[in-house]
């Protein structure tokens, strides 16, 4: 894509956000209800996010990672990168790690050898949050339509970066090919919700807080995380991969993953489960990555 085309593209996303704001304006007079005050906002979140992703057209820097191409540039401001395969396989499958890329890599290296792009975006402490999914929407509209990636993708969720590959697929089930979550948060008020009382976990839920834009009574009701929206994604039948360590005490498996299991297993959806014995939250992936590629092989279709 041209950097005329980016610009014109930029434009048209641009226009639209005043269009949103007097959505909003006309909302609120009328008294709409929350839920349709947030979509409009994260409306015209977006349309900033995606004018910002073409109108800057960053500039790309090569590098090598792990043997491979490595490409890196700016969405909305966030460091962002794709990793490409030496030989692209048919239809330019991706897979995209939400958070902490580089650690326990080894799936994304053996995708790397059976032509798979490898992606991430950098928004990093926003917990998932609208704000996160708009950066999140920019950053695929770049990706897809810049470098040609299938218009379907893998999305990987480690630890946290679980509340962000779950919520883009509630956003976006359309457009995801499969989740492969490793010892996921799901739930905000198992993680960090269980220890807001400690000094650090008060840290971390008054940032989730601020994200989400939520008072200290309205966190205290929150229902906006991942599970509250399992049938979502179960009836747009996307497969899963869970693996996580039944011993996990950051983030306990029986109030994120096995309610995810669960509700997949009751709606007769794709939940495939690798439960370590007496695992704790780290490490996290498998020493062979077989398994996981051998699900994603199978299950992503695009």
């Amino acid at each position: 894509m041209g950097c005329s085309e980016c610009v014109t593209r930029g434009r048209r996303a641009q226009a639209l956000i005043p269009r949103a704001q007097a959505c909003l304006t006309d909302s609120v007079r009328k008294g709409a209800g929350m839920k349709t005050k947030r979509w409009i906002w994260f409306l015209g979140l977006m349309c900033g996010v995606v004018a910002v992703a073409y109108a800057e057209n960053p500039a790309v820097t090569s590098s090598t990672w792990r043997g491979f191409k490595r490409l890196d540039f700016v969405v909305a401001g966030r460091p962002a990168l794709l990793v490409v395969p030496k030989t692209p396989a048919a239809g330019k499958p991706w897979i995209w790690r939400t958070e902490f890329f580089e650690h326990e890599p080894q799936a994304d290296l053996a995708l790397l050898e059976r032509g798979w792009h490898v992606a991430y975006v950098n928004a990093q402490d926003m917990y998932g949050a609208p704000r996160a999914v708009a950066i999140f929407d920019g950053f695929y509209e770049l990706v897809t339509q810049r470098y040609n990636l299938a218009r379907r993708v893998v999305l990987e969720g480690l630890s946290r970066g679980g509340l962000y590959a779950f919520n883009y697929a509630v956003a976006h089930p359309e457009r995801v090919a499969a989740l492969y979550l490793d010892a996921p948060v799901l739930n905000v008020h198992s993680w960090p919700g269980r220890n807001k009382d400690t000094p650090g976990g008060a840290k971390l839920w008054r940032e989730l807080r601020e994200c989400y834009g939520l008072s200290v009574e309205a966190a205290q009701n929150f229902k906006d995380s991942p599970i509250d929206h399992i049938d979502i994604v179960a009836k747009a039948g996307v497969p899963i991969l869970l693996i996580a360590g039944d011993a996990d005490e950051t983030v306990p498996y029986t109030e994120n993953g096995a309610i995810l299991k669960k509700r997949y297993e009751d709606l007769h959806a794709v939940c495939e489960v690798i439960l370590k014995p007496g695992g704790k939250h780290h490490p996290h992936s498998l020493v062979d990555p077989a398994p996981i590629v051998e699900f994603v092989l199978k299950h992503a279709s695009f």
